[in-house]
């Protein structure tokens, strides 16, 4: 598995194929509830300007897909400890998961890491499922860089906290003594992981 602390290196990643998008009905954008017991989050998906990413999101939410969903990594900035990012999985369940999805690079949807910002973790291009995470801070670090070198696609921004960027913040302040099956994630995996409970709307 890949890593991110809080610069560009991999995410958490999936293999295989992607998905097409279900099509989205709705002009409005979707909200998605996260309850946590620190309290609750919403968040507003673009579903115009990162389809795949969205519907992907909405599917795990709407089928009920969702077992074991957590909040399970709080990676804080080196030097500004009130930033970083909390990361989660909408599923621990393996035989539920769904297809990885294609990567939507945000120079193709236009939507940067901001404060706030919810996107999707991958290894390679292509393999986001199910883990994704929550900006605490600007993060344009994440945003697709054509004139890096190597992977330079950043990750899929596709949402947007509108409630609960104080549980955001809590969770990202919460003690992380667990250990990290992935080196460059030592120091940020909370113990015992938040659990949530998600639902769409």
């Amino acid at each position: 598995m890949g890593a991110l602390r809080v610069g560009r290196r991999g995410l958490l990643a999936g293999a295989g194929a992607w998905i097409a998008a279900p099509a989205l009905a709705d002009t409005a954008k979707p909200q998605v509830t996260l309850k946590t017991s620190h309290g609750t989050i919403v968040v507003e998906l673009e579903s115009e300007k990162a389809p795949l990413t969205s519907a992907n999101f909405l599917r795990y939410a709407a089928a009920g897909n969702h077992d074991g969903a957590n909040f399970f990594r709080a990676s804080r900035t080196e030097g500004a400890p009130d930033t970083g990012l909390i990361e989660g999985r909408l599923s621990t369940n393996t035989a539920k998961l769904f297809p990885p999805i294609k990567h939507e690079s945000t120079t193709l949807t236009g939507l940067k890491h901001v404060d706030g910002t919810l996107s999707m973790a991958r290894g390679a291009l292509n393999t986001a499922r199910v883990d994704f995470f929550i900006c605490i801070g600007p993060s344009s670090f994440l945003d697709a860089d054509p004139s890096a070198p190597g992977d330079n696609q950043g990750y899929a921004a596709f949402g947007q906290v509108t409630q609960g960027m104080d549980v955001v913040k809590a969770i990202l302040a919460l003690p992380t003594p667990g250990k990290a099956k992935n080196p460059a994630m030592a120091g940020q995996i909370l113990d015992p992981p938040i659990p949530i409970s998600i639902k769409k709307g």
